[in-house]
């Protein structure tokens, strides 16, 4: 018997299926390990040990271990099949190591997608645990808790803000300096003119063939004075043009066409791709829908290409079949898997839409549209650029007409562009049509547009930033943290927001920007490729960061509390908002001399009559937070509920029936309503 150790418990029926009985597919719930909080700093890194990691098991995942080292025990040998990234890789070797297994008691296999031929190719291939890029996801993880413990308590003791991170804070300063520059922005007036007539509008670019700015409602007025409703036809040009096709998706460009195009946040998205890779059921079968979700890679097989090739020759035709299109090259991507596509090109959307849920058939049908249209012929157009002249002003109109879809016949629907569509001018009998009418409009410059999580997304990818993987992760901590706000799906940063960022940059500039992030990420790289040392990375990085770290708390200037306008009535000084561990809470300026809190009044709510003394049940809340609902007769009575209670009775037992997730069952019984 094998023992196959995977992520996700969603995986394991499937991968089962396809093995067969020798194996036994198993998952460890994904992480396993991390660093502790212990040590310097609570770090969980020996800093003068050359950086030594010290790993504690994960909260609840002792009975896992336990589990999976049981399993091991009994099976002749342990493939560990988690996902196929340095995420994936460092969870295999965290397993290697607690399980303590030995080289040869092990095989590491990585499939791309989870279909019958991919899985079983894997177990054919298989390979040790790559090293490096073990090293390389470790380094990132050291980085990011040195960065964000170290950060992050300095921002609870000198601001209002509670966290800080390497790629988090660069995120919120893009947002915070578009913002600046749309404050300092002062719009300039300028004038257009156009010309209508029955088919198509003219826009004024030139006057004796030099372009032409209008400042003033003055200058466009004496324009629209000199023109007469005749214009010439100029020139009519006429040119086939290739418009280009598209690249199959990768995780950014997915987030962002989603977001675009069905207005779904970047973290739904990946929820709804998650769950089409790990395996769907669809009747006949149960199969992974897509290729792995995580990626920046462009690349597609050479069976998949195959096989859409052979797709569009049946459905479309051979015109239709287009090559392989090849990437420009871009720093930071990792090329260790494919692009983002379907498992299967015969498997349509309509073909499979009844197993999925509405927004799993949106995603995984511009998933499939994308992917077959990467490999698809060029549409062709006929663009048409029409100059029209009167008196020495000279007006353009261009438009243009689909000669042959191409991609378009698969993609066009997903994509934005509406084509103006020009009359045949070589109709006509006679060089001068007249204007239905001309026209002055007044506009202003605008500044740069906010971000929204698509244009984010797009930013930190264009910039090399982070990981497309993290991204959904990023924009939900900024917006957990109240470090900015959504306003029109645009991010606005708030009061905290740039304090953090201001206080970052007066003393971790040269640290928290977009070039010093990028070249981390560069060497991240470099070490999956055995091309740096991963020591050499950290100590580098320590040596700069660690000063600056002790310079700020010694010199940042902190923020004082907020007066309520009050006074304390033990001592007269002035009453302020604190933050605690529990929340904010008004208590004396004056602490520690004065440690006088003020007592808040809370809301009762009242939930039912309690079943023991007849007093209320209402809700409270524990000490570490956590709301639960008590008897308000304590602690004469004890009487307490996690669960809300409905107030109803239970027909069995006469306690009292309480909600249960979606359920109302019996707080006494196994009683369910």
């Amino acid at each position: 018997m094998n023992l196959v150790i995977v992520e996700s418990p969603s995986k394991t029926k499937t991968i089962g299926k396809y093995l067969g009985s020798n194996y036994k597919v198993v998952s460890s719930k994904g992480h396993i390990r991390d660093l502790a909080t212990t040590g310097k700093f609570g770090l969980g890194i020996d800093i003068e040990n050359n950086f030594e990691p010290n790993y504690t098991v994960i909260k609840g995942k002792s009975n896992v271990i336990k589990e999976l080292k049981k399993d091991a025990a009994s099976c002749d040998k342990v493939y560990l099949a988690t996902d196929p990234d340095r995420e994936g890789e460092a969870i295999s070797w965290h397993i290697y190591d607690a399980l303590k297994l030995k080289p040869n008691d092990y095989d590491r296999v990585v499939f791309n997608e989870i279909t019958h031929d991919a899985v079983v190719n894997a177990f054919n291939h298989p390979r040790k645990i790559d090293e490096n890029l073990v090293k390389s996801q470790e380094t990132r993880r050291m980085l990011d808790r040195i960065i964000g413990f170290r950060l992050s308590k300095l921002m609870q003791s000198k601001t209002g803000g509670k966290s800080a991170g390497r790629v988090q804070s660069v995120a919120l300063k893009l947002i915070v300096d578009r913002e600046r520059e749309i404050e300092a922005f002062i719009p300039e007036e300028y004038w257009t003119i156009k010309a209508i007539f029955p088919d198509f509008e003219a826009h004024l670019e030139k006057y004796k063939n030099k372009k032409i700015e209008i400042k003033s409602d003055v200058e466009a007025t004496k324009i629209l004075n000199s023109l007469s409703k005749s214009y010439n036809i100029e020139s009519v040009e006429k040119k086939e043009k290739n418009k280009k096709g598209v690249m199959p998706f990768t995780t950014s460009t997915l987030q962002q066409a989603c977001a675009n195009k069905f207005n779904f946040g970047a973290s739904k998205t990946m929820r709804i791709a998650q769950k089409l890779y790990e395996s769907v059921d669809i009747g006949t079968e149960t199969v992974g829908l897509i290729t792995y979700m995580r990626t920046d890679s462009l690349r597609l097989s050479d069976v998949f290409v195959k096989d859409a090739h052979n797709y569009i020759v049946k459905n479309f035709g051979k015109e239709y079949v287009g090559p392989v299109k090849k990437a420009k090259s871009t720093q930071n991507v990792q090329d260790a898997h494919e692009a983002i596509r379907p498992t299967s090109i015969t498997r349509t959307p309509e073909s499979i839409k009844e197993y999925l849920t509405p927004d799993e058939y949106k995603v995984y049908s511009i998933i499939y549209a994308r992917a077959l249209a990467s490999v698809m012929a060029d549409a062709k157009v006929l663009a048409t650029t029409i100059i029209l002249e009167n008196n020495d002003y000279y007006f353009k109109a261009t438009g243009q007409i689909v000669t042959f879809k191409g991609y378009l016949d698969v993609y066009g629907k997903y994509m934005d562009s509406e084509d103006v569509i020009l009359p045949d001018f070589e109709g006509y009998n006679t060089k001068v049509i007249i204007a239905e009418d001309t026209i002055k409009e007044q506009h202003f410059t605008s500044p740069k547009p906010r971000f929204t999580e698509a244009s984010l997304i797009k930013e930190l990818e264009s910039l090399g930033i982070g990981r497309p993987s993290t991204y959904a992760k990023i924009l939900e901590v900024i917006k957990e943290r109240a470090y900015v706000r959504l306003e029109d799906k645009k991010f606005i940063p708030t009061e905290v927001g740039f304090e953090i960022t201001d206080k970052l940059q007066e003393f971790f500039s040269n640290i928290i920007n977009v070039e010093y992030t990028a070249n981390m990420e560069t060497d991240l790289d470099l070490i999956a490729d055995q091309k740096e040392d991963n020591i050499k990375v950290l100590k580098s990085f320590y040596e700069t960061f660690e000063p600056l770290v002790k310079k700020a708390f010694d010199e940042m200037e902190k923020k004082a509390p907020e007066e309520t306008g009050e006074t304390c009535p033990e001592c007269g000084s002035p009453l302020v908002i604190r933050s605690g561990k529990f929340g904010k809470f008004t208590a004396c300026s004056n602490y520690p001399t004065c440690k006088y809190i003020k007592k808040e009044e809370k809301e009762i709510t009242t939930i039912c009559e309690c079943p023991s003394c007849g007093h209320n049940i209402i809700e409270k809340k524990s000490h570490r937070g956590k709301v639960f609902y008590g008897c308000d007769n304590y602690p004469a009575c004890k009487m307490a509920y996690w669960d809300k209670p409905t107030g109803e009775k239970c027909p069995e037992c006469s306690a009292l029936l309480v909600e249960h997730g979606k359920k109302i069952k019996c707080s006494n019984c196994d009683y369910v309503k």
